[in-house]
């Protein structure tokens, strides 16, 4: 819990929300009971107790031995329900559908969370193969055209960027800070993000800050394979996206009485 919030911390909710999501993290790879003991600091018996907890509560999973654990289906049961219901995914939809078709190309819509961003609704292109990116995946926001337009948003001092060393997950990241930060200068010049194989080899994106929101913190991009980013496509790939952004940011309007979630 933030220690701003005035709110004394719950020491048995902070532990089972640091399990799921450490779980969550984790991806295709289970865990024993003593790493995840030894990762969250937590005696052995007490974690065992708070997984079977949550193993019959569905939220977590073990195999036939019991001995390895991963996260449960209710955590997809949840995420689902923060799609359906929020009003910013849902009124964003059709015209990422409209992008997809205009461009042939692949359309994400992403929410900053921290230092990362949070792909919300992806529509696929039929052209060339997936890109690394799906829905309610996490990458660095430095490192991908949706978190460099969120970024763009926020002055340099604000910036929800890691303490550490910038991540690097292709040769063309971004990882130096001084580069970071002239290249968010252009951003903010131009109007919009661009990732040139940052993010996936081979494929530039170009992201828009969506502004129904101040600072903005969802976005939308659109995906290239390089091989036929020629001027023209790129030309038409910026004009269409700014189109879209208009009719998601019109459509979410103070007027349009969506909640102002927090």
């Amino acid at each position: 819990m933030p220690e701003n919030s005035g709110v004394r911390g719950v020491k048995s909710a902070s532990r089972t929300v640091a399990l799921l999501e450490l779980l969550a993290a984790r991806g295709d790879r289970p865990a024993r009971l003593d790493e995840l003991a030894g990762e969250l600091g937590v005696p052995r018996s007490s974690m065992y107790q708070l997984l079977r907890t949550l193993i019959d509560c569905g939220w977590v999973r073990t195999d036939t031995t019991g001995s390895l654990y991963g996260i449960g289906i209710r955590a997809l049961h949840t995420g689902t329900s923060y799609l359906d219901s929020d009003p910013h995914v849902r009124a964003a939809r059709p015209h990422l559908d409209e992008a997809s078709d205009a461009l042939g190309e692949t359309i994400h819509l992403a929410r900053l969370d921290g230092p990362n961003v949070v792909y919300l609704a992806t529509r696929e292109s039929h052209a060339y193969a997936r890109t690394l990116n799906r829905v309610g995946r996490r990458v660095p926001a430095h490192a991908c055209a949706l978190g460099k337009a969120l970024l763009a948003e926020r002055p340099d001092a604000q910036l929800p960027l890691p303490k550490g060393p910038l991540a690097a997950y292709t040769e063309n990241t971004l990882t130096d800070r001084a580069a970071l930060l002239a290249d968010l200068a252009r951003v903010r010049r131009r109007g919009y993000s661009i990732d040139r194989e940052e993010t996936v080899s081979g494929i530039a994106g170009f992201g828009f800050a969506l502004r129904y929101d101040s600072p903005a913190t969802d976005a939308i991009s659109c995906s290239v394979p390089v091989a036929r980013l020629g001027v023209e496509h790129e030309a038409r790939v910026v004009a269409v996206m700014r189109e879209i952004r208009t009719k998601i940011e019109n459509a979410l309007s103070p007027a349009s009485g969506a909640p102002d979630w927090r």
